[in-house]
């Protein structure tokens, strides 16, 4: 072990509107040693998501103020009493936001990574985790996406989008449209990633803009922002449309209870159908979500789709920046140089 002091980020206060730097510390804390039945674990990335924006305003299920923050990473076990670690080995856990952890295989999440020959780290933090894994069960599970129907991905250049627009087009899409928050990102979308056709939300009303980018209408809608997005694709889809919610970025800084879609009766009238997507309710998907995938980013068809921040100390700049959509795909942060 060669590091005897690590770093934690806290939160210490409660963010009004949009997180401060002011709202989180960093923290030395001392290497813990593994008790038994656990594994001293060295944070190599680190996932800062959106919806730790909704922890961390306090109540039951929220952060504690003034403990390390919680989120998903990929470490390397230095030392282990934990019978199924050894050291070397990776992990996937939930214990991130600082750069060392305590886990036990099967804990909160824990588990040992195959590590794939030939696909890069960054991937089990992105499309081979919990990324990756939300977009295949809003797709496979809650929507029900069949070959030769039209999507609509709303975020398409975040994390889950980018993941969205991969597993649909592997599926058999045969539309994929995507809204996304600067002309860069438009561009990204249509000319690298394969949409057939991206707008950028700024640039008018959402409904008139998917509309004609879709003038025939969508069966599926994969939702990251709702409020106009929601509504827009509302009025778009098709009968026995199907609407996989997955978040609400448009409400994570402020109202959490927004007025409903003025076209909510749609839902009835079309015969559509909305649900809500955990990640959490489908992890059982994750050995399916692999073998699907990994040939496909061993052959390079689909890439891992990141925006990697590097140093520990970094990490609420990157939380922000995801907040505001600086990010191309998944932000990660890289722990080490």
């Amino acid at each position: 072990m060669t590091t005897q002091t690590g770093h934690a980020v806290h939160q210490i206060a409660l963010p009004t509107g949009f997180p401060a730097a002011t709202d989180f510390a960093y923290v030395e804390t001392p290497v813990p040693s593994p008790a038994p039945g656990t594994a001293l674990v060295e944070n190599l990335l680190l996932s800062v998501d959106p919806y730790h924006r909704g922890l961390m305003d306090g109540g039951e299920g929220g952060f504690e103020l003034n403990a390390p923050l919680e989120g998903r990473s990929v470490g390397r076990v230095l030392a282990s009493r934990d019978p199924g670690l050894a050291e070397g080995d990776l992990v996937f856990h939930r214990a991130g936001w600082r750069t060392h952890a305590l886990v036990t295989l099967g804990v909160d999440g824990a588990r040992k990574l195959k590590g794939y020959e030939g696909v890069p780290l960054e991937a089990y933090l992105s499309i081979l985790g919990g990324t990756g894994l939300t977009a295949y069960a809003a797709l496979t599970r809650t929507a029900a996406l069949r070959e030769g129907e039209d999507l609509f991905v709303s975020a398409a250049a975040g994390g889950v989008g980018t993941a969205t627009g991969h597993i649909a087009r592997l599926l058999g899409a045969r539309r994929i449209i995507g809204s996304a928050g600067s002309a860069a990102k438009v561009r990204r979308l249509t000319e690298r990633l394969g949409f057939d056709a991206a707008f950028d939300y700024h640039d008018g009303p959402v409904a008139e803009q998917l509309a004609k980018a879709a003038p025939e209408g969508i069966d599926v809608y994969v939702d990251n922002v709702g409020g106009d997005h929601l509504e827009g694709a509302i009025d778009v889809l098709r009968e026995y449309g199907r609407i996989a919610w997955v978040g609400g970025i448009s409400m994570y800084n402020g109202d959490r209870s927004p007025a409903a879609p003025r076209n909510l009766f749609e839902v009835v009238h079309k015969s559509l159908r909305l649900e809500g997507v955990l990640v959490r309710n489908h992890t059982n998907l994750q050995d399916e979500l692999e073998d699907f995938l990994v040939p496909h980013l061993r052959s390079g068809r689909i890439g891992t789709d990141t925006t990697v921040v590097q140093g520990f100390g970094h990490t609420v700049e990157a939380f922000q920046g995801v907040l505001r959509g600086d990010n191309l795909g998944k932000m990660l942060v890289r722990v080490g140089s």
